[in-house]
């Protein structure tokens, strides 16, 4: 079976452990016996690339990376993204030097990613092989592919805290430095309009039996996704079903600020709400499926929807969700 998923950072990345655990695929694949694994089932990842940013000259990933290291084993377990056994010298002389921006660390370890991946690009090389390039490295069992090789990333337009102007800043700086706790007007998805979707993406869209978005950030992981030209209306043109995961549970979301980004666009913070913003396929939107948390309710006209237990406390439970959304779409693994 082949399992196509529209994933943002750490969550979008726990997520795909658990197909990978009901699979038997990565790390996972010793687990599930002879007949299961990679000669069976093949997992191809969509990646936002919105949060992607220079930070010291070094090109910076975070959403791919992080997704790379959870897969590859090699993630801070208990950060949730970047590498485990970090060390943070560089991050300290930088700041004797005073150099900006002061609030975004780069960990040793991971600055030998950005080096790789800034000397690629500087050489010509598109994201999507770099991305391949970085792979080999940490075998994550599952195609990691950038929505777009071409910029595309998120800004946030605010009202500064300190002269009370209105301006546009990158993503990371209203998420890492304000904690999206500034005044807030819109977002911004800066290089879209020349964009395009990668081949590889596209591909993946249109071969996959199933397609799921995982219980990602709706608006600034998989929102930002979907603004790459050719994403939407590839899922729109699928013949597999699409089965969406919602991130809100009883109002709130699953980690990270899900609800401040909702209401920046005007979309409550509920499981129907989100539902309703993606849309059904036969209509004008993208799901044909919607899973929500147990408690939660959802009436979205065209989509079928069905209550579990959404909470993804390890690969296991985690891949009990996806076994849900295969039987609700009438996919069997």
């Amino acid at each position: 079976m082949k399992v196509t998923v529209l994933v943002g950072g750490v969550g979008g990345a726990r997520f795909l452990l658990g197909i990978q655990q009901l699979l038997g695929l990565g790390q996972f694949a010793t687990q599930q016996g002879p007949d299961a694994g990679a000669d069976n089932h093949e997992l191809s990842a969509i990646v936002n690339i919105g949060d992607d940013a220079w930070i010291h000259g070094l090109r910076v990933c975070p959403d791919l990376d992080t997704c790379m290291y959870t897969l590859g084993g090699g993630v801070d377990p208990e950060r949730g993204w970047g590498h485990r056994d970090e060390t943070w010298h560089a991050k300290e002389e930088l700041a004797r030097y005073g150099v900006q921006p002061d609030w975004f660390g780069l960990g040793d370890r991971d600055i030998a990613t950005h080096l790789v991946r800034t000397q690629m690009l500087g050489a010509g090389y598109p994201l999507s092989q770099i991305t391949t390039a970085l792979c080999d490295r940490w075998q994550p069992g599952a195609r990691l592919l950038p929505a777009s090789d071409d910029r595309c990333e998120t800004h946030v337009v605010i009202t500064d805290p300190d002269d009370g102007t209105r301006r546009a800043i990158h993503f990371q700086e209203w998420w890492v430095r304000y904690r999206a706790d500034v005044p807030t007007h819109s977002f911004a998805f800066i290089g879209a309009e020349k964009a395009t979707a990668t081949s590889e993406a596209v591909e993946a869209i249109a071969d996959a039996d199933v397609i799921l978005l995982a219980p990602s950030n709706p608006v600034v992981s998989v929102g930002a996704i979907l603004a790459v030209p050719g994403i939407r209306a590839a899922l729109r043109s699928a013949t597999a079903p699409v089965v969406g995961y919602s991130p809100i549970i009883g109002g709130k979301p699953l980690r990270g600020m899900a609800d401040a980004c909702l209401s920046v666009i005007g979309v409550e913070s509920t499981a129907e709400a989100v539902g309703r913003h993606y849309g059904a396929r036969r209509g004008t939107g993208i799901l044909d499926c919607w899973l929500v948390h147990e408690g939660d309710h959802a009436d979205i006209d065209g989509v079928a929807v069905t209550p579990v237990p959404l909470l993804m406390t390890d690969p296991k439970a985690t891949a009990e969700m996806v076994r849900a959304g295969l039987e609700l779409a009438g996919v069997t693994a």
